[in-house]
């Protein structure tokens, strides 16, 4: 049985990668500090024999006895609302975190898988975004403890890929949503839910012109788990490149709640990427991978899980 050690377990998307390793006959180590995490996305697990869970900082040294055959480094706050409340540890996590795992990848002789962003691409000058388009990013901004703590991340697997001949993948994810999302998260598909089922009107910034495109969970899993088992060493864009201005998408969780909040309109955060649309022309020609899951169904069942766990906790008017 192979291991696959799996950063950021407790997390959205290091759950779901959890549950897929699993499922697929793997043995899985899930390791987490919980800052961000939540042990309740991985609580199914805990009864396999082939799960394992440490409680621990990869920011620290890391050791794991035994065989360690693919490494993918999830962890790292991921939501500006965390970002720019625990900023160190933001970077202390894209860099130690990702030299102390690089090195253990090293001495087991293990494959590594980065969770890179398309936060790399910053506020973006070029539309779609192609992994060839090197980014528009403020390296001194709020933002930018995040979009540089990735892209350094990128820049040092490159190099234990070039220099010591490590199998390194690099996946630069795009924007994500589905079950085991935080409540809290910051991000415009938690804060939207949230607020229309708890009765507040919700908040746009900006004039909610600027787009995004949103990927279900499983169609990411999918193509993470496809780019991990291909022989392309280079960054590949995961994402949905259905476009959606942020006010459209406002308005049709409007539709989906069955609420009929009003829309509010804030300032625009600094340094707020105005579009964000994948180019996945090279996972579609390289993994034979594109998204399943359209929005309208991607949305019904996170709405689903929105609900039960915004109603276990008391906070549906």
């Amino acid at each position: 049985m192979k291991t696959v050690l799996v950063t950021g377990a407790a997390g959205f998307l290091g759950s779901h990668l959890c549950d897929r390793f699993i499922k697929e006959g793997f043995r899985v180590i899930g390791m987490d500090n919980l800052i961000t995490g939540n042990l309740k996305n991985i609580e199914h697990l805990f009864g396999l024999k082939q799960f394992e869970f440490y409680h621990h900082d990869v920011s620290k040294f890391v050791h794991i006895p035994g065989n360690l055959e693919y490494i993918l480094h999830f962890a790292s706050p991921a939501s500006p609302i965390d970002y720019l409340k625990i900023p160190i540890q933001t970077l202390k996590v894209g860099s130690l975190g990702t030299h102390n795992l690089l090195g253990l990848a090293r001495s087991k002789g293990a494959r590594m898988l980065i969770a890179s962003t398309s936060e790399v691409y910053g506020d973006p000058q070029v539309h779609p975004q192609n992994e060839e388009y090197w980014g528009h990013v403020n390296p001194i901004g709020p933002r930018g403890v995040y979009d540089e703590a990735k892209r350094f991340q990128e820049a040092i697997t490159m190099a234990y890929h070039t220099y010591h001949g490590l199998e390194t993948r690099i996946v630069r994810i795009f924007n994500t949503y589905g079950p085991r999302m935080r409540l809290d998260d910051g991000r415009a598909l938690p804060a939207f839910m949230s607020q229309a089922l708890s009765g507040e009107d919700l908040t746009v910034f900006g004039d909610g012109s600027q787009t995004r495109s949103f990927c279900y969970v499983d169609d990411l899993i999918e193509g993470i788990y496809r780019l991990l088992f291909s022989d392309y060493a280079g960054p590949v864009n995961i994402g949905n490149p259905n476009e959606i201005t942020l006010l459209q998408f406002a308005e049709e969780i409007i539709k989906l709640t069955g609420t009929n909040q009003k829309i509010v309109y804030h300032p625009l955060p600094k340094d707020d990427p105005k579009q964000r649309k994948p180019d996945i022309t090279l996972a579609k020609k390289l993994l034979d991978w594109e998204p399943k899951v359209d929005r309208a169904e991607g949305l019904k069942r996170t709405y689903e899980y929105f609900k039960s766990e915004m109603e276990a906790r008391g906070l549906i008017k």
